[in-house]
């Protein structure tokens, strides 16, 4: 089955590499054509960790959109920045003339003990997963209701926002948050046919996760963590026996929240996690 999007425009934030340029392809081998921001820049509570995107990483995201033979708006914009985002989406709408999918997916992970983690920690925590995912949902909903074809919008949580997970309780808190959030826009919304739907991966093959930070989750004490030390542990996150998934099996339930096929789906918090919340 192809063409499932054809016809449509999907504005995905945190497009440049990881899941968000995996949502991008995917989406646009169904049809779409694509509104795609990210960062680009680093945030000092992150890097530590791992490097946030680069433009040369969001040029390679256009170019495997384009390659598909769809087309592809592109900009740097930071998820935090109301009125920054709120212009970026208007000239991406301008210049594709529509949107009917929104994908929530900019995120970052930080780690560590929930009463040491610093003050700086726990509000670009919030302001990224949290109110991000609201300004992301806020600029789009208004052309939405006045399009007035329906759509879909799907936030990106993780099984850590069904569950409680140690050493990144302000990630847990703001996943949880947008679960609140996409409940409450799904009743408000469900009356201009837009569904609101979160997806909530166990851990997903990205840089996200792909650094020493989470190798030192799952190998405490460990002044030197690695893959391999921290492999145990990732194994005894999920049911199945896999240690992470891959962002295209994401990508996959995002497509089928934003097609016909998932037309009376809203509401609903979406594991793709190998058995995670279940375990």
């Amino acid at each position: 089955m192809t063409g499932r999007l054809e016809g449509k425009v999907a504005f995905i934030t945190g497009a440049a590499r990881g899941q968000g340029r995996s949502h991008a392809v995917r989406l646009a081998q169904e049809g779409a054509d694509i509104i795609a921001v990210d960062i680009c820049e680093n945030i000092d509570t992150v890097t530590p960790f791992y490097p946030l995107a680069t433009e040369e990483e969001l040029a390679e995201t256009v170019k495997q959109v384009e390659a598909l033979d769809r087309r592809i708006f592109a900009r740097r914009a930071d998820v935090r920045d109301l009125d920054q985002l709120q212009a970026v989406f208007d000239e991406g709408v301008a210049d594709l003339g529509r949107v009917d999918i929104v994908v929530a997916n900019a995120g970052i992970a930080t780690y560590g003990l929930s009463w040491e983690l610093t003050s700086e920690q726990w509000r670009d925590m919030i302001d990224v997963n949290l109110t991000g995912v609201f300004h992301t949902a806020k600029v789009a909903i208004p052309s939405l209701i006045r399009a007035g074809n329906g759509g879909s919008i799907v936030f990106t949580s993780s099984i850590g926002g069904l569950k409680g997970i140690q050493h990144v309780a302000h990630y847990v808190a703001a996943k949880h948050g947008i679960v609140g959030l996409m409940r409450t826009m799904a009743n408000e919304l469900g009356q201009y046919k837009i569904r609101v739907n979160t997806v909530h991966p166990t851990n997903v093959d990205t840089i996200m996760i792909q650094n020493p930070g989470t190798y030192s989750m799952f190998a405490p004490g460990d002044p030197e963590p690695t893959q391999d030390k921290a492999m145990a542990g990732f194994m005894s996150l999920n049911t199945l026996p896999v240690p992470w998934i891959d962002p295209v099996d994401i990508s996959n339930a995002v497509l089928y929240l934003s097609s016909d096929e998932g037309r009376y789906v809203t509401g609903v918090t979406l594991p793709v996690d190998a058995g995670a919340y279940v375990k």
